[in-house]
């Protein structure tokens, strides 16, 4: 997304956010002003929003091969991560089926702090599995993993910082056989893959409107039918007794039809968007010496573009891109401003002379082959600036 001005601005940070679709903001107005009722209310300001919130679940039901009433709508993707990990573990902890649970270092912070905190707190064990050079679970580990105790397991769809693709199906096939709940956060995944839950094998997913283009603020968290579930948000009965608080019914219908506009571009735009992100790593790796695509080379999200360069601090480098007008992201924008090398790329056994300059570059539905002339001419000056910069130390 390009904005004119004095200075040029480019955004490629669309793994952080994405703009909201105008036909999302369109389908919202109505429910920020005039039918503005409580869904929970019986008069007729509240069977309005009522009606809206049933039709948001049903969209949002059909876009991902789900039910409507397995659908829950939060606050966020952190919430229906915390929700999905902290219902499922305390469930099986009531029905005396078990205390052990398998994920990997690499996952979102909003599934390993919530595991540690279950592992510190109320006594749950954890395995976490490694992971290979690009950052994927191997499913043969899982398998070996797997105890007659196991009562989850926890991979993402596709890591927020390297772009990854995890086996998520093989996974997912390999614990319904075995009877163990599997969670996937798949938060990075609806604006450029398809979503079938059925397929994916999934029992718990989590996900987040404004990583494709709906509002912020609010989260998907879908449930399959039977899955033991214990509420850790209380309260009233919202959302069928799973998530207690008032539901932002304006945030819900956006999010709907932000699903739906998502859908409709994805046949087109993840092709295009494949182009530019190959023609970008391409022109990095031409142009700036001792730098590395982290991540998979080819089975990775079709926007994501990671690297890491050798003598770099990767948040320097990004105040020296933003001066340029270039907004990227040194991973996860969930830990900016964090001067450690970055866990996942750790996982991935990467020096920590090479972890220190992670960039992340992520492309949008507005991006445009201008803005990535514009990124080839500036970040190889840029990065070069903070070598000298550093060597200077």
């Amino acid at each position: 997304m390009t904005k004119t001005s004095a200075r040029r601005r480019v955004y490629l940070d669309y793994s952080a956010t994405t703009p909201v679709a105008p036909e999302v903001v369109q389908a919202m107005q109505p429910y920020l002003t005039d039918l503005f009722g409580n869904a929970a209310s019986l008069h007729e300001f509240g069977r309005e929003a009522a009606a809206a919130l049933d039709e948001a679940h049903i969209v949002t039901g059909c876009a991902l091969g789900a039910r409507a009433s397995e659908i829950v709508f939060t606050g966020c993707g952190t919430e229906a991560d915390n929700l999905a990990l902290r219902g499922a573990a305390f469930a099986a902890r009531q029905h005396g089926r078990g205390d052990h649970i398998i994920s990997a270092p690499t996952e979102h912070h909003a599934v390993t702090s919530t595991l540690e905190q279950l592992q510190q707190l109320f006594g749950f064990e954890v395995t976490f599995l490694p992971v290979d050079g690009c950052g994927r679970v191997d499913p043969d580990d899982v398998k070996r993993a797997l105890r007659r105790n196991t009562i989850l397991v926890s991979i993402m769809m596709a890591n927020n910082e390297i772009g990854t693709l995890e086996p998520i199906a093989e996974i997912g096939h390999m614990c319904r056989e075995r009877g163990v709940i599997f969670h996937t956060d798949a938060v990075q995944c609806p604006a450029y893959l398809p979503i079938d839950v059925e397929a994916l094998q999934v029992d718990l997913m989590a996900l987040s409107s404004h990583k494709f283009y709906g509002p912020k603020g609010v989260g998907i968290l879908y449930i399959r039918e039977g899955t033991p579930f214990v509420p850790t948000l209380t309260g009233g009965g919202h959302e069928r007794g799973r998530r207690a608080g008032t539901v932002n019914v304006a945030g819900a219908v956006g999010t709907a039809v932000a699903l739906e506009y998502v859908a409709q571009q994805r046949e087109t735009q993840a092709p295009r968007l494949q182009r530019l992100r190959d023609r970008l790593i391409e022109g990095v790796l031409a142009a700036v010496p001792d730098a590395r695509v982290s991540g998979h080379p080819h089975n990775r999200l079709p926007h994501h573009a990671s690297f890491v360069f050798k003598g770099v601090d990767g948040e320097t480098l990004l105040m020296a891109l933003d001066v340029e007008g270039i907004a990227v992201s040194t991973g996860s924008a969930c830990t900016s401003g964090n001067p450690e090398p970055s866990p996942v790329l750790l996982a991935m056994g990467i020096p920590s002379e090479w972890a220190l300059g992670g960039l992340r570059i992520s492309l949008g539905y507005h991006t445009s082959d201008e803005d990535l002339d514009y990124v080839l001419e500036k970040l190889p000056r840029c990065v070069a600036q903070v070598r000298r910069a550093m060597s200077e130390l």
